[in-house]
């Protein structure tokens, strides 16, 4: 049977860097065909390829046997195949039916768009596909998995059935994660073909039919699950075996480093996101805060880290008030934070890799003596923890934004990890990233919490925080419901927990007798 795309022999050159070197691959109808690799492997290059977003230097795009010349997404929309960037590209002040609409207008009476129309048809492919949304709601006001719904229906809508789904996970929740791979079972039990791009080895075994492994650019095997492992497949990833698994030994708490009292914080909205927080967190050790996102673990960060004042309550960092500071103030008290959203908060992306690695200490010695910088000790310490922290990039003077994630996410640690510190805010810091760079950080944690920094985790991955907490927090609609030692803690206990289920009514369930 003649494949419904084939790529054969792509190459793209970068500057420095040979993105795409003679790739191959197929996909067949009805197929979920995963394409995995580190960050930087290639991935969303050569997705872009085909896609238009980029030209090939060399090979050719061949669709339902024929070769094709794919100069834009205009030419890949009429190809039939359609892309859900890991970003989204939405208008948040639209809706639904404006966002899907936008590029393929309905019009009636001249030049009138016929918005009841697409609505209609909208609703016609949510209720064929499994995909339920609502096309009069704003994008603003729906949730990322929900808007993931919109970017997938937006190429049904344009009759798209090759289906490219960029990191389609990184910003799900576990339940989300869940009713997307529903999603995609229905897209291809109704003849659409998927490349699934990911990172995450869990994902691969449970979804895909096919898995093809780029490293560097290169394929370096494809396989199916069945017949693989993970730790095999990790291995083809990153050239050396992986340990999935996080050793740490037992830890040894000191003085209390981060005191949280009755922190009350609003969200953007001003509505409550934190509700009456207490929380300790000691030297030497990991305090994870497990939850579904959007129960208050955003704004409880940004308080703590000067991002966002709180409404009431306290913050102590080694004793000092630091309720009100600011995140300089913050930085000078010995702590460190990883952010969230590792692009908004934590890089100048225009910035070059060397400036971004002292974006809170460029007005210190050395880099600085009063107003003057001094540019060889900043590329001294570039230089220094471009090797140390193994960050990919062609030079130290390479815009930060033409990292890849994983490189980014180094940058980051990098510069709040090479100074002495006491406490470290780390909040989704392995979000988005491979195998590799999360096996990197995960030992980086560690590290720091055994030469006696207090370490606070946010997580969304579940595993994340049981792997490497000591005691975990688990958050609930801006409260905490449940401080437990991780070597207690359950997965099904979390689970609950995160539910809203209290403790006692959670060992109640826990000791109640199977039906």
């Amino acid at each position: 049977m003649t494949p419904v795309l084939e790529l054969r022999n792509i190459t793209k050159r970068f500057p420095g860097v040979l993105a795409n070197d003679h790739i191959n691959l197929t996909l067949e109808e009805g197929e979920i065909h995963a394409l995995l690799g580190e960050n930087g492997a290639g991935k969303t290059t050569l997705m872009n390829i085909l896609y238009g977003l980029y030209k090939a230097d060399e090979g050719e795009i061949l669709v339902r046997g024929k070769p094709v010349e794919i100069r834009s997404p205009s030419d890949a929309i009429a190809l039939g195949i359609g892309m859900v960037h890991q970003h989204f590209m939405l208008v948040p002040v639209m809706t639904v039916t404006e966002n899907i609409m936008l590029g393929a207008e309905v019009t009636k009476f001249g030049p009138f768009l016929d918005r009841a129309a697409a609505a209609q048809r909208i609703r016609e492919l949510s209720r064929t596909y499994g995909l339920e949304v609502d096309p009069e709601a704003y994008i603003k006001d729906l949730p990322v998995g929900v808007q993931q719904r919109v970017e997938i229906l937006k190429l049904l809508y344009r009759k798209a059935d090759i289906l490219i789904l960029d990191e389609p996970t990184a910003v799900l929740t576990p339940q989300e994660v869940e009713e997307l791979f529903e999603v995609i079972r229905s897209l291809v039990a109704k003849g659409n073909s998927v490349i699934f791009i990911t990172h995450k080895l869990k994902e691969v075994m449970a979804i895909a039919d096919r898995v093809t492994v780029l490293r560097r650019g290169r394929v370096v095997g494809t396989t199916r699950p069945e017949e693989t492992t993970e730790e095999e497949l990790a291995a083809m990833m990153v050239g050396r075996e992986v340990s999935l698994v996080v050793e740490k030994k037992p830890a040894r708490p000191g003085d209390v480093v981060l005191s949280v009292r009755d922190l009350h914080v609003r969200d953007e909205r001003g509505e409550p996101a934190v509700r009456g927080v207490d929380l300790d967190v000691r030297a030497g050790e990991i305090v994870g805060i497990a939850g579904v996102q959007g129960n208050g673990q955003t704004e409880l960060v940004e308080a703590i880290t000067g991002l966002r004042e709180p409404e009431k309550g306290t913050i102590h960092i080694k004793g000092v008030d630091v309720t009100w500071a600011s995140s300089r103030q913050f930085f000078e008290q010995g702590a460190a934070h990883v952010p969230e959203d590792r692009q908004r908060d934590g890089l100048v992306l225009s910035y070059p890799v060397r400036d971004n690695l002292i974006l809170n200490m460029y007005y210190k010695p050395p880099f600085a003596i009063g107003f003057r910088i001094q540019e060889k000790p900043i590329e001294e310490n570039a230089r220094r923890l471009v090797q140390e922290f193994d960050i990919r990039t062609p030079d130290i003077y390479t815009p930060v934004a033409n990292l890849s994630g994983g490189n980014q996410q180094k940058v980051i640690v990098a510069r709040e990890f090479s100074r002495p510190i006491d406490l470290l805010v780390a909040s989704q810091p392995t979000r988005g990233l491979d195998v590799g760079s999360i096996e990197y950080i995960h030992k980086r944690l560690v590290a720091k919490r055994d030469e006696g920094c207090a370490v606070l985790l946010v997580s969304s991955e579940l595993d994340e925080i049981m792997a490497l907490s000591d005691r975990i927090a688990v958050m609930y609609e801006g409260e905490i419901m449940a401080v437990i030692p991780a070597e207690e803690a359950t997965r099904e206990q979390l689970g609950l927990l995160m539910a809203g289920v209290r403790p006692e009514e959670t060992s109640e369930k826990a000791q109640a007798p199977a039906a």
